[in-house]
């Protein structure tokens, strides 16, 4: 038979995503931007106050961010931008050397992050527990909800009741129609009620100025030395490691709520690319924002890369042709909208009486451990590190409790047979030297491993130590059981490691 031909034009057809030719997507995506886009607005220009730079710098930021890791992200529908982590740790750069030194930490962050995500930094997610990623989530809303506090303390009373009403709005909204995103509605008709009625409140144009122009290419104003990069290199390396730490636990909560896979090595290394893009263009760089990944996904319901693309084209839009227009939405749609995100963030279910009963105590121990770091230190990647290492600390506690040992005397009392059970690694074969009767046991022992593994050097020692204490009382040990990774291990680690017991 003989294999079918396809034309050039079906072979395009067949390359483009399904949601091209579907109209409901498009309307889905072209909304969720926009209302993603808004929130952008003071958020990027509060984060460029925080870095220590004109509003106009996270501004650029958030857009090509978003515009470039829509293209060479890995999770589809994740929103990046300038964000709080990445203004905390480059600020002091910026407040000691000048902006040209904070650009080219930016452009080498990207580089950092491309060398890592080739490297396959990606794969160390495994290992962040579930309790890890629900304190995550948890801590996350609480920041939300924190960072509102400020926009609603000593300002006009006015401000509580439009909190109220755009509230309501997104709550009642969507009972009527799903077609047009409720945060989208809310901020409209507030911004109509306050102009129309002029009444006084903190506006979006309160924050700072927009730009009116699209962002330059150019190389950082810096001198191109060795002095130079020493300088910036541990700037760049914090703000890669705090913006692929926050880029990945992002990631991997939005596959969770889409219940679709993600590339995070695509991902690692396209954080690295966009930043890179970020730097030449002269902004502050960043990392996924997971507020409004929350308003894109989970409230909008955005699920492509049209999204992201159009939240940051949008961005730019907004600011240079419809400056005036955006100036005068006032804060407290805004507040209203992440209000809303931070309470359809949090895991209630996680916290519910019923859940707390049946969760092991350990877990809620690393639960509330890395909500408590997070909000204390507003960083989720140093709350997600110890989160992770106070899990790792009680897994093994946990375990090493786990390997056993009985023993088995022959009736003639020529033999004893101790059969061990469990998992052999540093934090339990450290007791297991302990379980053997060396003086009062028969001169052949037999040491059955069968139900055991060996994982590491430490086990390898013990099993060394236990035979040398039993030959300095003239006895003979037999090991069997091993499988065959415990037998190569010991092969070849056995008899060299027996004298640091």
């Amino acid at each position: 038979m003989s294999a079918p031909v396809f034309s050039p034009a079906a072979r395009l057809r067949g390359l483009k995503p399904d949601w091209i030719s579907d109209p409901k997507v498009w309307r889905t995506e072209v909304l969720a931007g926009l209302v993603v886009a808004l929130a952008l607005v003071p958020e990027a220009i509060s984060f460029s106050i925080i870095a220590g730079v004109d509003p106009e710098i996270g501004l650029f930021a958030a857009f090509t961010m978003a515009v470039t890791i829509s293209i060479v992200g890995g999770r589809r529908a994740m929103i990046s931008a300038a964000t709080g982590a990445v203004a905390l740790v480059i600020a002091p750069l910026n407040r000691e050397h000048g902006l040209g030194y904070l650009v080219a930490a930016v452009i080498l962050a990207g580089v950092f992050q491309v060398v890592l995500g080739a490297l396959g930094v990606a794969g160390l997610m495994r290992f962040v527990p579930r309790s890890v990623m629900t304190g995550f989530v948890n801590a996350l809303a609480i920041l939300i909800f924190m960072a509102q506090v400020p926009e609603l303390t000593d300002v006009p009373w006015p401000v509580y009741p439009l909190v109220v009403a755009g509230l309501v709005l997104m709550v009642l909204f969507p009972r009527i129609t799903r077609v047009v995103p409720a945060p989208l509605v809310s901020i409209v008709i507030l911004t109509v009620v306050t102009v129309a009625a002029g009444i006084a409140v903190p506006t979006v144009g309160d924050k700072g100025e927009l730009p009116h122009a699209l962002p330059v290419p150019g190389l950082p104003d810096v001198p191109f030395t060795l002095d130079t990069l020493t300088t910036v290199a541990p700037y760049a390396l914090a703000m890669a490691l705090v913006g692929l730490m926050e880029s990945l636990m992002t990631a991997k909560l939005v596959d969770d709520i889409t219940d679709t896979p993600s590339d995070k090595t695509r991902e690692s290394i396209g954080q690295g690319v966009a930043n890179i893009v970020t730097g030449f263009f002269g902004g502050m760089g960043g990392c996924a924002m997971i507020g409004q990944t929350m308003i894109n996904v989970k409230v909008s319901g955005a699920r492509t890369r049209l999204s992201t693309f159009l939240a940051g084209s949008f961005l730019m839009v907004l600011c240079i042709v419809f400056g005036p227009v955006v100036s005068d939405i006032p804060m407290a749609a805004l507040v209203a909208v992440m209000v809303m995100v931070s309470f359809a963030t949090f895991d209630w279910h996680s916290v519910a009486p019923r859940t707390l009963r049946r969760m092991p105590a350990g877990e809620i121990l690393v639960m509330v451990v890395t909500v408590a770091v997070v909000v204390a230190t507003s960083n989720l990647a140093i709350g997600v590190v110890v989160g992770s290492v106070t899990a790792m600390v009680i897994f093994a506690r946990r375990v090493a409790h786990l390997a056993d040992v009985t023993s088995v005397t022959d009736p003639d009392g020529g033999q004893v047979v101790y059969s061990v059970t469990g998992e052999l690694f540093f934090a339990s074969s450290n007791d297991l030297v302990t379980r053997f009767d060396y003086a009062g046991d028969p001169d052949r022992v037999v040491i059955d491993l069968s139900a055991t593994h060996i994982w590491d050097a430490s086990s390898v020692a013990a099993l060394d130590a236990i035979e040398t204490k039993y030959a300095q009382r003239g006895k003979r040990v037999e090991i069997v059981g091993l499988n065959e990774h415990s037998t190569l291990m010991r092969e070849r680690l056995g008899g060299t490691l027996a004298g640091n017991h």
